[in-house]
C-alpha cells in the first residue's frame, strides 16, 4: 500500500468544518427578483474564484456575533460552489489581553488602561507569526484570505508573502474619535496598509489615512438555529429546561440543527437569582450579550431596579455566555463578578426580579436555540451598549418582531428607526430615559407590537444574509485589480 496523504498537525490553528447550504433557500423569503440578483452574484464569484480557495480567519468559533455570522455565510458560499475554509487562530493569555485592549480602544474606551507599546507589539507579532507559518503551508498564489478584526491584522504582511490577496475585515469601530481610538488604529496601521482592501461596518469608522475600503454591514441568517421559528410550547419548554422560567417542560425541549436533524436541550444555565424563576406569564425584559463592560449590563440592571415599582410584575434577565466558553475574552469573568456584586447590593424585593444567566457553551446549536427561545419569549429586548460596532443581537430581536430598545451608538442606529422599528437611547448612559422607555413598552402593548412588526420588515429588507453575500461576491470578484472598486453604497438608513 502506498503512502497516504501528508498529515498536518495544527498546533495553533483549528479548522472549523462547514457543511454547504444551497442559496435557493432564500428565494421563498426574498422573492424571485432579489434571488435572481443573488444567483448572478454567485456566478460572478464562481468564475472569478475558480481554482482558488477563500480562507476565512478569526479568533473564535463560539461566542459573539462574528463567529455566529461566519458559520452561515461560509455554508452559503460553499453551497454556491466557492471553496471556502474557516480557520481559528490560537493565542495565549497575553495575546488575548492585548487584543481585548485593542477591542476596547477601537470603541473609544481605555479598557484595562494598559499600554500598546513595543513589548505588546512583540508579543502580538510572535503569536501571529506561529499561526501564519501554518496558514502559509496551505495557501497558494492568488488565493483569497479574509481576516477578521484586530486579533488577525498582524497576519497580513506574513500571508502576502504567499502570494495571497489578503483582505482585512473590521467589525469594530466608533464615530466618536478620541485618543484611545487613534492609538488602536496606530497599532494596526503598519499591517492593514498592506492589505488588498479593508472592509468596514460603517464609513464613519474609517481613519482619514485609509484610502481603499468597502462598507459591508453585517447580517443575520433567518434560517439559523438562533432565528428559526419556534412555537410557544417549545419556547416555554426550552426556558423551563434550562432554569430561566418556572415549571416543567410541556413538550420536549427540541430544536432543529442547521442540517434539519433534531437537537435537544441537555444542559442547564448557570444562574444567579434569589428565589424561584418567574412563571411564563410574567413579562420578561432580556439583554443577551457578552459579559463586556461596553455592553453595560450594570446600566441595564440599575435602570430596571430604579423603575421596578412602575414596571408591574416584569422581571429582568441579563444573559451572557458561560465565561469559560469564550476563549478570546479575558474580561468576561471580571464583568460577571461585577454584575453579581452589584446584584447582591440591591434590595431583596428587587433582587427577586433580576436574574443573571450564563448559558452553556458546550454545543453551539444548543446555545443558539436557548437564545432564540429567550428573544422570542421576551416582552422587551434591550441592547444598552455604551459602544457597538454593529450589534447583531438587535437585528436578531427585530427579526423576531420583538419591541427593542437600543443605544444610539454605532451600527444600532443603522438598524433601529426611532419610534418606527424600536426605541433609541441617546445618550446610552441615561438610566432614567432607559427606565421610561421600558415603562412605555411594557404598558402600551399596541405600540410595542407595532414596533415589532415594523422591525421584522426592516430586517427582511436590509439585514439578512442574501444582501451580505452579494456584496462579498462583488468585492471578491474585483480583487484582481490593484485597488478594488470601493463599494460606495451607504449602509441602510431610515
Amino acid at each position: 500500500m502506498g503512502p497516504g496523504p501528508p498529515y498536518v498537525s495544527f498546533v495553533h490553528l483549528r479548522e472549523v468544518q462547514i457543511h454547504p447550504t444551497p442559496l435557493e433557500r432564500f428565494e421563498p423569503l426574498i422573492g424571485p427578483e432579489r434571488a435572481g440578483a443573488l444567483y448572478a452574484a454567485a456566478e460572478l464569484a464562481r468564475r472569478a474564484l475558480h481554482g482558488r480557495v477563500v480562507f476565512i480567519v478569526n479568533s473564535t468559533e463560539m461566542g459573539g456575533g462574528v463567529a455566529e455570522m461566519l458559520q452561515p455565510l461560509l455554508a452559503y458560499s460553499r453551497g454556491a460552489g466557492i471553496n471556502a475554509r474557516w480557520f481559528v487562530i490560537r493565542g495565549d493569555e497575553d495575546f488575548f489581553r492585548i487584543t481585548k485592549r485593542l477591542h476596547n480602544r477601537f470603541h473609544g474606551a481605555l479598557g484595562d488602561g494598559g499600554p500598546l507599546g513595543e513589548r505588546e507589539r512583540a508579543t502580538y507579532e510572535a503569536v501571529l507569526h506561529e499561526n501564519a507559518l501554518e496558514l502559509a503551508a496551505l495557501i497558494e498564489p492568488r488565493d483569497v484570505v479574509l481576516l477578521h478584526d484586530p486579533q488577525t491584522a498582524g497576519l497580513i504582511p506574513l500571508l502576502r508573502r504567499s502570494g495571497a490577496l489578503v483582505v482585512w475585515r473590521s467589525h469594530v469601530g466608533t464615530e466618536q474619535w478620541n485618543e484611545p481610538v487613534h492609538s488602536a488604529w496606530s497599532f494596526i496601521r503598519p499591517y492593514i496598509e498592506q492589505a488588498a482592501t479593508v472592509i468596514l461596518t460603517r464609513s464613519e469608522y474609517a481613519p482619514d489615512w485609509l484610502r481603499h475600503y468597502s462598507v459591508i454591514p453585517p447580517s443575520i441568517d433567518p434560517f439559523s438555529v438562533k432565528n428559526e421559528p419556534l412555537d410557544e410550547q417549545t419556547i416555554r419548554s426550552i426556558l423551563c429546561r434550562v432554569g430561566i422560567l418556572r415549571g416543567k417542560p410541556e413538550v420536549p425541549a427540541i430544536y432543529s440543527h442547521r442540517d434539519g436533524t433534531p437537537g435537544r436541550i441537555d444542559h442547564c444555565a448557570d444562574l444567579v437569582r434569589a428565589g424561584p424563576p418567574p412563571p411564563s406569564d410574567v413579562p420578561l425584559v432580556v439583554q443577551v450579550s457578552r459579559w463586556d463592560r461596553l455592553k453595560d449590563m450594570l446600566g441595564v440592571m440599575h435602570g430596571f431596579a430604579r423603575r421596578a415599582a412602575t414596571l408591574g410584575e416584569a422581571h429582568l434577565a441579563l444573559v451572557g455566555p458561560n465565561v469559560s466558553g469564550v476563549s478570546d475574552d479575558p474580561e468576561g469573568s471580571q464583568v460577571l463578578d461585577e454584575c453579581t456584586a452589584a446584584w447582591r447590593e440591591l434590595p431583596h424585593a428587587v433582587r427577586q426580579r433580576i436574574q443573571l444567566v450564563c448559558l452553556p457553551m458546550i454545543d453551539r446549536d444548543e446555545n443558539a436555540a436557548i437564545v432564540n427561545a429567550l428573544q422570542r419569549h421576551a416582552a422587551v429586548v434591550v441592547q444598552k451598549s455604551l459602544a457597538e460596532g454593529f450589534g447583531l443581537t438587535v437585528a436578531e430581536a427585530m427579526w423576531k418582531a420583538r419591541p427593542t430598545i437600543g443605544s444610539a451608538v454605532g451600527g444600532i442606529v443603522e438598524q433601529i428607526v426611532e419610534g418606527e422599528s424600536g426605541l433609541l437611547l441617546d445618550p446610552p448612559t441615561d438610566v432614567d430615559a432607559f427606565g421610561a422607555a421600558l415603562e412605555r413598552l411594557l404598558s402600551d402593548r399596541e405600540f410595542a407590537e407595532r414596533l415589532g412588526r415594523n422591525a421584522h420588515q426592516r430586517v427582511l429588507e436590509h439585514f439578512i444574509g442574501s444582501r451580505h453575500l452579494i456584496q462579498y461576491a462583488k468585492l471578491f470578484s474585483s480583487l484582481e485589480s490593484p485597488h478594488p472598486v470601493q463599494d460606495t453604497a451607504p449602509a441602510p438608513g431610515p
